[in-house]
């Protein structure tokens, strides 16, 4: 009897030891892949059982969270929510998570080990730490400027401090409320289902997920490339452009829809946007130095974050000449963001140093201690300083006495160059409506900011479409937002 009872102790101590052994296989090797199993609540539940924390412009929250009392607990809300959704994105307990709430998602959430009160302390406890905060760099002011100016139309802003990097306003049109698919009731759904498909898109972040043919605001660029080769040396000399002028190569003329270009100077290019002038020095330039002076900007870069990821400005590197002309003056296959066009506008009022866009100033936890700070760091050397010294003057001319004149501000000096991009089949569609600029206080140390509007109003009629009539006015707001803020 004793015999047989100690077989069955024997049995008994295998059978818990292999047990043991299983537990501990699950929980030290196969707890990952547990955690992370999409059939596994848990961690959906844990993550909304605690409010999120907030989104801050100018140290106020535009995010918020409500207690819904359900199972997953807590709810996004947003404040302003078109206003700031290009800024701060959505965050829905169904659809995920979309740029600042998807780029610092794990300040936000509280799972961010920099948020523990010591190192490696979240993984040993498995706690989760109360939600951090996110401090924009965004302008409220410029914010609500550049938003009221677009006025629903399609189109977009960006506006830059050019001296650091920090993007004051962001704004994408038309737009929507995040917090309409926060939830994961029958509305979220059909709110969802509308907003994607909507044909005017406003999920879509135009601003810096939307490129656009640049028009003749890539100009400047062109110009940059001209003087820092040294093609042109004076900028008011003549450069011998017949008008109309024939492609390299075809039997196609180029026009200008600008009087006064033929035989025009650069800065008379700049002024009243001759394509003519701008075209040929491309040419002059040729492919290998234009490619390297768009590059210098930011052009062919797939890397630029914000932190959320911005789409590839794009300058072709295999094209024949006549394909470089029209790409030396924003068409072709030249696309570019507004945040790739704010970013050439600041380069050129700060000296040619580029300096990197960034949307967050810092990071905190609950209680406002700073976790991360982002540092203003050099992006390029875009030109030469004498060349953006000479650019300032032209674009400052194009606002005083040319095609930029509706971006003008009582006492205060601006610089500012128009675009009008054809696009659709045969050019039929309604040009869409650029407008780059920079502002600077007189005797400021540094200038105030650096903006690009684009329009893309499909109703509008062609001829009331232009840079200068529907861009220029909104970035005039949004300089003069800005300016008044460091003013005061």
């Amino acid at each position: 009897m004793t015999r047989y009872i100690r077989r069955a102790s024997v049995l008994c101590l295998v059978l818990l030891v292999a047990l043991l052994v299983n537990s501990a296989r699950v929980m030290i090797f196969e707890a990952g892949s547990l955690d992370d199993n999409p059939a596994n609540r848990r961690n959906t539940i844990a993550r909304y059982d605690q409010a999120r924390g907030n989104i801050l412009v100018g140290g106020r929250a535009v995010t918020g969270s409500r207690d819904t009392g359900q199972q997953l607990r807590y709810e996004r809300t947003y404040r302003d929510g078109p206003l700031y959704a290009p800024v701060t994105g959505y965050a829905s307990q169904v659809y995920g998570t979309s740029l600042l709430e998807n780029a610092e998602d794990d300040i936000l959430s509280g799972t961010d080990p920099m948020l523990a009160p010591l190192p490696l302390f979240n993984d040993l406890t498995r706690a989760q730490q109360a939600g951090g905060k996110v401090a924009t760099t965004i302008n409220a002011a410029a914010q609500k400027a550049a938003y009221s100016g677009l006025a629903g139309r399609r189109g977009a802003v960006a506006a830059l401090d050019p001296a650091t990097g920090k993007i004051l306003a962001l704004v994408s049109s038309p737009s929507y409320d995040p917090g309409a698919i926060s939830g994961t009731d029958s509305a979220t759904m059909s709110a969802w289902g509308r907003l994607n498909g909507a044909r005017a898109q406003p999920m879509l972040n135009r601003a810096i997920r939307q490129t656009y043919p640049p028009g003749s605001t890539f100009k400047i660029v062109t110009a940059a490339a001209a003087l820092d080769s040294g093609l042109v040396t004076d900028v008011y000399e003549p450069t011998d452009t017949p008008s109309p002028w024939l492609l390299p190569d075809t039997s196609t003329l180029l026009r200008n829809e600008a009087k006064g270009c033929e035989d025009a100077s650069l800065a008379d290019a700049i002024r009243v946007s001759c394509n003519t002038v701008m075209a040929k020095l491309g040419v002059q330039v040729g492919l290998k130095g234009m490619v390297s002076a768009a590059r210098k900007f930011g052009f062919d870069d797939a890397g630029v974050r914000i932190p959320s990821g911005v789409a590839r400005s794009n300058f072709d590197t295999d094209m024949d000449r006549s394909q470089l002309a029209l790409s030396s003056i924003g068409q072709f296959n030249t696309r570019a963001t507004p945040l790739q066009m704010a970013m050439v506008s600041a380069a050129v009022v700060n000296g040619g140093v580029l300096m990197a866009p960034h949307l967050v100033e810092r990071t905190t936890d609950d209680d406002g201690n700073t976790v991360a700070q982002t540092g203003e760091r050099t992006y390029r050397q875009a030109m030469n300083p004498a060349t953006a010294m000479q650019l300032q003057d032209m674009m400052q001319d194009a606002v005083e006495d040319g095609t930029g004149t509706n971006a003008q501000i009582p006492d205060v000096i601006v610089g500012g160059k128009t675009g009008t991009a054809q696009h659709g089949v045969n050019n039929k569609g309604a040009p869409y409506a650029w407008f780059i600029s920079w502002a600077r206080s007189p005797g400021a140390g540094s200038p105030a900011v650096a903006v690009a509007v684009v329009v893309e109003d499909a109703s509008a009629n062609r001829t009331d479409i232009s840079g200068g009539g529907s861009a220029a006015p909104i970035a005039r707001e949004v300089m003069e937002a800005v300016v008044n803020s460091v003013d005061r």
